[in-house]
């Protein structure tokens, strides 16, 4: 499995009721052993993930089904990371 990172930028469009559902869709991806980290930007604008995907279609398909994308509350963005500790 490969990380990848995924950043979330809020949109005028941004729909408050889409966060619940934003971190139950986070709560299912760490049960499933997918998500390794998370949290939001403190400015409020957005916020990050890293995922664990076999490649990068199978990452933006998992980061396009989060609800803050298909509620068009933000833009979402997939980069495969090669994390140097």
């Amino acid at each position: 499995m490969i990380k990848y990172l995924v950043m979330t930028i809020r949109k005028p469009t941004f729909q408050q009721s889409a966060v619940e559902l934003h971190y139950a869709f986070l709560d299912k991806l760490k049960k499933e052993s997918r998500l390794e980290q998370f949290g939001p930007f403190t400015d409020k604008s957005g916020g990050a993930y890293i995922i664990h995907a076999k490649d990068k279609e199978e990452a933006q398909s998992i980061a396009f089904s989060d609800p803050v994308y298909t509620t068009n509350s933000s833009e979402v963005k997939v980069y495969e990371w090669d994390v140097k500790l």
